[in-house]
């Protein structure tokens, strides 16, 4: 198991996604808003290595924000 502990692992928590041509992004400014196609309540998708893995929620405790994993995703083969 020692081998394990070598690993690094990329974490991704994704809120959202849309697709946009690149000249509405390139004319985005500060303050500009970004619509996703999830609402406020939908689980986030929770990645690792690019690999959808789980799906959760954000929770923030003390000024810190939490993602909670509140199922696992398995792939067949």
């Amino acid at each position: 198991m020692g081998t394990l502990d070598n690993i690094e692992v990329d974490i991704t928590v994704e809120l959202g996604a849309t697709t946009m041509p690149i000249h509405h992004l390139l004319r985005m400014g500060r303050g500009a808003v970004i619509e996703l196609d999830a609402g406020e309540h939908d689980p986030l998708r929770i990645y690792a290595n690019n690999t959808l893995i789980a799906k959760g929620e954000v929770n923030v405790e003390e000024g810190q924000l939490r993602v909670f994993v509140t199922e696992k995703i398995f792939k067949l083969g």
